[in-house]
């Protein structure tokens, strides 16, 4: 018998020892990295047991009548161990489901984990929306390299890494984040746009997951020219962050750094992640920005939002 029950922070150990275990939970989902910006979200998560036992975790949060899993996240939804298979996964959504009708809630975003970050497959919960009447409501499209199939650089990326490393440029593991921001802020600006993240959450997320969120930074002459900050999920890596100045862009500098990552540092992983390429909720794509990581071998895979009206 399969019980929910509303997260409470005394849960925080058996909730980040269930994502550890998971088939489709990461870094992510861990309440560390979860919690670093509570302030900003009214947490509504919930945990389901077995005999006591937790078997799975919902990652969410409200606003008025609206659950999102999670809105501070990339993708959540449901975090299952094996013990979860079809039909007690059909039997926990309605449980899920009447749970947040009796506070009001009106209907439900779930923002699916991609395949490629599952450890073991674990689509049951798209079985289970789709019989509960749930609707395709957002699709980002992604790009990420199968690394341990045949992928190869376009022959203008061999040139540009090759040029890259003629110049002299020295790759390095950043110790501190703050002059990678700073360039991050020079280059999302020019954009109209921020990152996710600022200065002091890098911060206080690279204190908490030292060996998961690595800066990998492209230097010539101690300046600073490129930078990928990665997210570190095992068998997939992921470039949460990549940016390089005006002299990084004339030298290569990032292609030249992601060369090596992706065919040396990370080569032994499943997959690369290089992130979403579109924007106004997958209806318009950023062509250059999918190019770019298309030249690299990169492919695309679909960050599916789902809507289930309760």
């Amino acid at each position: 018998m399969f019980t929910v029950r509303p997260y409470v922070q005394d849960d925080a150990n058996a909730w980040d020892a269930l994502v550890e275990h998971s088939r489709n939970g990461n870094l992510l989902h861990r309440r560390g990295y979860m919690d670093y910006h509570a302030d900003r979200f009214v947490d509504r998560s919930l945990i389901v047991e077995r005999n006591g036992q937790t078997v799975a975790v919902f990652p969410a949060n409200i606003q008025e009548n609206l659950v999102t899993s999670h809105g501070g996240l990339t993708y959540a939804g449901l975090i299952t161990t094996q013990t979860l298979r079809a039909e007690s996964t059909l039997a926990v959504f309605e449980q899920i489901g009447n749970h947040y009708r009796s506070l009001g809630v009106g209907r439900v975003v779930y923002k699916a984990v991609p395949h490629v970050f599952h450890a073991y497959p674990a689509e049951e919960d798209l079985y289970a929306l789709h019989r509960l009447g749930a609707q395709l409501k957002r699709r980002d499209l992604s790009s990420v390299i199968p690394l341990q199939e045949t992928f190869h650089f376009t022959q203008g990326r061999r040139h540009a890494i090759d040029k890259a490393r003629k110049a002299g440029i020295r790759l390095q593991v950043g110790a501190d984040p703050a002059a990678f921001h700073a360039l991050l802020l020079d280059v999302l600006g020019k954009h109209d746009a921020l990152p996710t993240h600022r200065l002091q959450e890098l911060y206080l997320l690279q204190a908490r997951f030292p060996e998961q969120i690595v800066l990998h930074e492209a230097r010539h002459d101690d300046t600073l020219l490129a930078g990928v900050l990665v997210y570190d999920f095992g068998r997939i890596v992921h470039t949460q962050y990549m940016a390089a100045s005006e002299q990084g862009r004339r030298l290569d500098a990032l292609s030249f750094l992601l060369a090596e990552l992706i065919g040396g540092i990370y080569a032994t992983r499943a997959y690369f992640s290089f992130g979403i390429s579109t924007e106004q909720e997958g209806r318009v794509i950023n062509s250059g920005l999918i190019a770019q990581k298309e030249y690299f071998g990169a492919r695309a895979i679909a960050h599916d939002f789902y809507e289930w009206p309760l």
